[in-house]
């Protein structure tokens, strides 16, 4: 067993998973002690490593690809200090990061997991039920449906309609962006046969985020809920679109063939010299 315990946080593998616990410090992000202890299997990741820094040194895990909703939910936008995957180190446990580092890729190795994506989440996604309020809304989910209510801050075409209950089965899809510079963020969710490219402040299936202090723990919603939905590898590969023809194009297709079957009518003695050459000025005339 290989443990390093930290202001941050701490980490703990015994060979089969690592373990992940988020330090009670305050300067802990909100979002990771939200998110709470994770516990990754050793099937779930991809790599590790170790940054020295001259004050401080960062552990970081790579996961393999589709292995946790949360990831897969938030497309790599949560910022640095709320990723649950990142650990500070101070310098006087840089040795004890390097064992950690050596054991789980000695693991790694020995169980000859592979870095490429998975079929299949590895992860739970965050605990049930949930429930956060930001920006112009909250959006709570118990597991079966996605509750979404507005606040005085709700702009009041949207919230005229009332408290969207977005069942389960009806969801396709579901993304959470960060507020970045003047650009809005948001927690959106695509529904069955409502589709909409309103702004969210406009669309009643979004909230929208303005990059307050609870931003991030909205990502934990769309997490959730993407644990639950079909999971990506899963989705049919798109067919290829077979073009068909243009009209000029298959007009040009038949006079080839024309051209062809008076070649032949010639050859064979049916059309003679100047019937063939009248015919075949015909229908180089319409090409």
């Amino acid at each position: 067993m290989a443990e390093i315990i930290q202001k941050d946080g701490t980490w703990i593998f015994d060979g089969d998973a690592l373990r992940l616990t988020p330090g009670r410090d305050k300067n802990v992000s909100l979002f990771r002690k939200t998110l709470g202890e994770l516990a990754v299997p050793l099937g779930a990741l991809a790599g590790i490593s170790f940054e020295q820094g001259k004050r401080t040194g960062r552990l970081r895990l790579r996961l393999r690809d589709g292995a946790d909703p949360l990831l897969q939910a938030t497309g790599g936008k949560l910022a640095e200090p709320h990723d649950p995957y990142q650990l500070i180190v101070e310098s006087d446990r840089y040795g004890v990061a390097e064992y950690l580092v050596d054991e789980v890729r000695n693991a790694l190795l020995l169980d000859e997991v592979p870095a490429g994506p998975v079929a299949g989440y590895l992860l739970p996604g965050p605990a049930l039920p949930l429930s956060v309020s930001a920006g112009d809304g909250t959006a709570s989910f118990d597991g079966e449906h996605v509750r979404l209510d507005w606040n005085w801050k709700t702009e009041d075409a949207k919230a005229a309609a009332g408290a969207r209950s977005l069942a389960l089965g009806d969801i396709t899809g579901v993304e959470w962006h960060p507020s970045a510079g003047l650009e809005n963020g948001c927690l959106r969710f695509t529904v069955r046969g409502a589709h909409t490219k309103a702004p969210p402040k406009y669309d009643p299936n979004s909230v929208e985020l303005w990059g307050f202090k609870k931003d991030p723990l909205m990502a934990l919603v769309a997490a959730a809920v993407q644990a639950r939905l079909p999971h990506p590898a899963s989705a049919p590969s798109p067919q290829p679109v077979r073009e068909l023809p243009t009209a000029a194009e298959a007009d040009h297709d038949a006079l080839l063939r024309r051209l062809r079957e008076l070649g032949e009518l010639h050859k064979s003695g049916v059309l003679t010299d100047e019937e063939f050459s009248m015919a075949k000025q015909a229908v180089l005339k319409r090409m």
